[in-house]
């Protein structure tokens, strides 16, 4: 495959197959947050029918003050586990998509690299200094590349750090008003 088109054709189709993976991952996290919110909406729905007849049952205030306890205090356990699960989640997506993403992108940067080496044995003589310009700008774009690439996985992880002091804050929320 010494051929510089066949060596491009193979890395688009090494790419391809590279960006299927993602989306079939995607989307796997895309499910297990369908079933969590299912699970967690049928759970939730089911507490309110059962506390809405425990209401109906009630014939003090002292008695409805005890229920109305019983059903906050393990609201805020539920929104800690909830906020936990949804983190993992997203946490184990985005570190199979990064981890995929930069392993198809040095093979990509390497098969392209490979192709360029190979025009430039082939270049007719007198084209150094084309050649030398090409090689330039191909270097140059490359650390573009990686410094987005940087920028990138620094924003995933800024945004990561967010979402875990959001979470915290929410299940801190629920957990206060639970207690009043």
């Amino acid at each position: 495959m010494n051929n510089p088109a066949e060596q491009l054709i193979a890395a688009n189709k090494a790419n391809l197959e590279a960006l299927e993976g993602a989306a079939k991952k995607a989307y796997t996290g895309v499910e297990k947050l369908v079933d969590l919110n299912m699970a967690a909406s049928k759970a939730a729905l089911g507490e309110s029918f059962s506390y809405a007849h425990a209401v109906m049952a009630v014939k003090t205030p002292q008695e409805f003050m005890t229920l109305q306890t019983s059903f906050f205090q393990p609201l805020a356990e539920k929104s800690v586990a909830y906020f936990q699960h949804v983190q993992s989640i997203a946490t184990e997506g985005s570190a199979d998509f990064t981890k995929q993403v930069e392993a198809k992108m040095a093979e990509a940067q390497k098969a392209f690299g490979a192709s360029v080496d190979q025009l430039v044995k082939s270049a007719p003589a007198g084209s150094e200094t084309a050649v030398a310009a090409f090689q330039s700008a191909l270097s140059n774009g490359q650390k573009a590349v990686e410094q987005t690439q940087a920028a990138i996985k620094k924003a995933t992880t800024a945004a990561q750090a967010n979402f875990t002091a959001a979470s915290k804050q929410a299940t801190d929320l629920a957990k206060k008003a639970s207690k009043v």
